[in-house]
């Protein structure tokens, strides 16, 4: 099947389309709700089960949640932020019996917060696999998301550590172009 428009997503979607519904949950939205739900959950969940609890959600009264998607972003951006929601809250209630800690949160920004934080983390993370230069990556991973000491990632990847810092310096101008490019001011 060809590629769908955002139009053709909603439109199908709205018109309950078991077609059009199986090709973009199940096939498209597939690694990015995987993503998500690996940032989301720190334990093992099912992903058709939370995928068919998101589409409930959105479908819910007739739509009227997929129904708020007016097209100032791509449809996978705006879903992107529902369903980071949508699973932040589906983890808050979800409560072990062993627990001790009280099931409510001690205020509601704290799930914004995190949305905002995983949002974020996912379109860096795409960001860096649109990267051609997989080294650059690699290098912006380690030195600059990660706490790895430019002397151990140098001896790791066999460079002196002058060099290093060239290769961070390209790593971050060919990320700033990718950047420009993703966020769509490069046009």
């Amino acid at each position: 099947m060809a590629k769908l428009t955002d139009r053709e997503i909603v439109e199908g979607l709205l018109a309950r389309d078991n077609k059009i519904t199986r090709q973009f949950f199940f096939e498209d939205c597939r690694p990015l709700m995987l993503s998500i739900m690996r940032l989301v959950f720190n334990y093992p969940v099912e992903y058709d089960e939370l995928i068919n609890e998101l589409y409930q959600y959105i479908m819910a009264d007739d739509g009227a949640k997929l129904r708020q998607f007016k097209y100032r972003s791509t449809f996978c951006q705006w879903l992107k932020v529902v369903a980071i929601r949508f699973f932040i809250h589906h983890k808050n209630n979800m409560i072990d019996e062993n627990s001790q800690e009280t099931p409510y949160d001690s205020g509601c920004n704290a799930t914004v917060d995190s949305a905002a934080i995983i949002s974020d983390r996912i379109d860096v993370e795409c960001m860096l696999g649109m990267m051609e230069n997989k080294r650059y990556a690699d290098a912006i991973r380690n030195l600059v998301l990660g706490d790895v000491e430019p002397e151990q990632y140098a001896a790791r990847i066999g460079v002196t550590v002058d060099n290093l810092y060239n290769i961070k310096k390209r790593a971050m101008a060919a990320f700033s172009a990718v950047a420009i490019k993703y966020y769509g001011y490069g046009k």
